[in-house]
């Protein structure tokens, strides 16, 4: 990164090296003495990438450069300078949360709330300070922003102001007051203007898609009107919205800054050809500001596998293959810890932790609380237990379930607005979809030699089948598959990749309603995907439990729409047409092994998936090479042309005995059975290729 002085917006796709063209550019600055190192700050948004950045510059030589995140950065010089701002006051103290503060206010403005209700609360009033809108703006600002704020967004502005009273009374400070007194010394006080500009001269911001106004003015204080700035960003990763992040910035810094330097990176050392292609595709269908600025990247890592894009009944089979898919990986000779489960909520972990530890494949939770250590599990779980006392023994399990849930508040037909509430609502539904597959599925299961017994179906029961699974799941693990929500994987990679859940109504959630939602739902997804080095797993269970609703894939992945079987087609934004059923789609078929949806044609053929195990008649196999070569030699026409290879595999796999299961190998027809059905039934049945040269002859 050889640009000259002044500022370079550089668009780095996911997997380009961003890092690596941050840091050069600085050592190069630095080596050949342009600048100072101790004149540069680069800023980024996690204490991990700073540490990073500052490992890889020590290493380059540059050792002396400032990397912090926002935060860090102004917390550094707001103490530094304290004494002059506060006039020898004492700095107030710094919240680490938010929460028990925002609860007081609540109760004082009159709205009731519990944990989840004060996080969501306090995610509004993040939201509010970090785009700059006061108090008395939150009402009007919240509408324009689309905003669906946890309780009536005039309680909401009655919280927040009150939470700013209780904590100028505390003498405490959060973490938007810690950037915004970092302004306000800067811009309010010119010496100490001065003595931060002379100190930093030269500005590095990583991550410049995820920008909030307030990190912003903090920014464009810090330069004080120069120009010496790199930004580094990529609009198809904006996934951070919601907490008042914008990509605005990226996407207009070549027209603020009319002598900027733009370079584009595009070419993905992360991933392989086809990990990137179908990036590609996901990314390439966007629409809205951000994709104007899209990236179409070009792999430079050898060719690998294609990704498997699989579809399962239900929610409950999809898990246990990914679940065996994992141990196969691991068995094979892939680290644990380079494979990863990614999903759009949280709530979603429960299946794969219970899969994983059903198949003892070690796991650790990324990002958030296992599932059943959650507050809201724990207590919906005593709620359970205390509900076999009060609810008749006959009621019908799911029905006892929501009844006993309803006694923590829960609805079923009611989920809450608000990201925290939401999320806490949605992990009490799983345990009403545990419920449903319990019920739905009454195991026998073996009692030593004696013989086997059906489960019982009662709450009691159902109590102690929770138990058990929270037993088994706080078992320590130390290195494990990685689960995680998208948003938690940002930033990291792994050889192995699970996009799961991959439905409408998750991802996209369906509180997504917006074009502009809708098109971050669609950056998240092509997030996941690039995540992967090397495999990647794409599905989703057609319904929740089994025998329930079916469910249409994810809009965003055109392959799975076209295999989903329905016969209603999605539009870019959800809206549903009622065309007629395409004729000349594939047969869908599920492979015979895992279950699963087939996409591809080969995979049709042969009846199963390319990475579920073979079951092939190598005796047969050879048999029908040798009758295939024999009869293509008499009717002068390739081999090819009687049978293909896949179809060889195929019939040697599935060993037809009738003409049903011939036909129902895909491509051979009516037409073959009759030119080469009793051959191959002859043949299946132990016949040699000599016996049917001889009879051949004789006739």
């Amino acid at each position: 990164m050889t640009a000259p002085a002044g500022p370079v917006c550089i668009l780095a796709g996911a997997g380009t090296g961003k890092t690596r063209a941050i840091t050069h550019r600085i050592a190069y600055r630095t080596s050949n003495g342009e600048i100072s190192p101790r004149h540069v700050l680069a800023v980024t948004f996690t204490a991990r990438a700073a540490a990073e950045m500052r490992a890889r510059l020590t290493a380059l030589g540059a050792g002396g450069v400032q990397a912090r995140t926002f935060h860090a950065a102004a917390l550094r010089q707001v103490r530094y300078f304290a004494p002059r701002l506060l006039e020898g006051r004492a700095m107030p103290e710094l919240m680490e949360s938010k929460i028990r503060v925002v609860g007081l206010a609540a109760a004082k403005a009159g709205v009731r709330t519990d944990r989840a209700a004060a996080r969501d609360l306090a995610s509004e009033i993040e939201w509010s300070k970090s785009s700059l809108v006061e108090p008395g703006e939150y009402v009007v600002a919240a509408a324009k922003a689309l905003r669906e704020p946890p309780v009536d967004s005039a309680k909401v502005a009655e919280v927040f102001a009150a939470y700013e009273s209780l904590k100028r009374r505390q003498g405490v400070i959060d973490f938007e007051d810690l950037l915004r007194a970092a302004v306000w010394g800067i811009e309010e006080h010119p010496d100490v203007g001065e003595q931060i500009r002379n100190q930093y001269r030269h500005f590095v911001v990583d991550e410049y898609q995820d920008v909030n106004p307030l990190q912003q003015r903090l920014l464009e204080a810090w330069l004080g009107g120069r120009d010496d700035l790199t930004v580094v960003g990529d609009a198809s990763q904006t996934i951070y919205s919601f907490t008042g992040a914008t990509s605005g910035y990226l996407i207009d810094f070549p027209r603020r800054r009319r002598d900027a330097v733009v370079v584009r990176l595009v070419r993905d050392y992360r991933s392989t050809p086809q990990v990137v292609g179908l990036a590609n595709a996901v990314i390439r269908q966007a629409r809205g500001t951000e994709a104007k600025l899209r990236l179409e990247l070009v792999g430079q890592r050898p060719s690998g596998p294609e990704p498997e894009l699989k579809i399962f009944p239900d929610e409950p089979g999809e898990a246990a293959a990914v679940a065996r898919r994992c141990r196969e990986l691991i068995a094979g000779g892939t680290p644990a810890s380079e494979i990863a489960v990614l999903f759009r909520t949280n709530a979603q972990s429960e299946s794969y932790e219970e899969a994983l530890a059903d198949a003892e494949v070690p796991y650790v939770v990324r990002g958030g609380e296992r599932f059943f250590e959650r507050t809201e599990v724990r207590r919906a779980m005593i709620a359970l237990r205390a509900a076999v006392r009060s609810i008749p023994g006959e009621t019908p399990l799911v029905q006892a379930v929501v009844e006993g849930l309803a006694g923590t508040g829960w609805n079923r037909d009611q989920p809450p607005p608000g990201g925290a509430a939401r999320e806490q609502w949605e992990a009490l539904a799983a345990l009403v979809t545990l419920a449903e597959e319990y019920a739905a599925t009454p195991e026998i299961l073996p009692i030593g030699e004696a013989g086997r017994v059906q489960r019982e179906v009662t709450l009691s029961a159902f109590n102690d089948e929770l138990a058990r699974r929270a037993e088994q799941q706080h078992a320590p693990t130390v290195a494990g598959v990685t689960l995680a929500s998208l948003h938690s994987a940002k930033g990291l990679e792994w050889d192995a990749v699970f996009l799961v859940g991959l439905a409408d109504g998750t991802l996209p959630t369906t509180y997504a309603k917006t074009p502009d939602q809708l098109e971050e739902e669609r950056r998240l997804l092509y997030v996941g995907v690039t995540r992967a080095r090397q495999c990647l797993w794409l599905s989703y269970g057609q319904s929740r439990a089994p025998g329930g609703r079916p469910r249409r894939p994810c809009r965003f992945l055109p392959q799975l729409e076209r295999s989903g079987g329905h016969t209603a087609d999605r539009g870019e934004h959800g809206t549903t047409s009622s065309r007629k059923p395409d004729r000349r789609r594939p047969q869908v078929s599920s492979c015979r092994i895992c279950g699963a949806t087939l996409l591809a044609g080969a995979d049709r053929k042969l009846g199963r998936c390319p990475t579920c195990p073979s079951d092939i008649d190598e005796d047969l196999y050879e048999r029908l090479q040798v009758w295939r070569a024999n009869t293509a030699a008499s009717l002068k026409v390739p081999a090819y042309v009687v049978f293909t290879d896949a179809t060889l595999v195929a019939v040697a796999e599935r060993r037809p005995a009738g003409p049903a299961q011939l036909v129902a190998i895909a491509g051979i027809g009516p037409r073959k059975l009759g030119q080469y059905g009793e051959a191959v039934f002859a043949l299946v049945a132990g016949a040699s290729p000599d016996d049917l040269a001889e009879k051949n002859f004789e006739s």
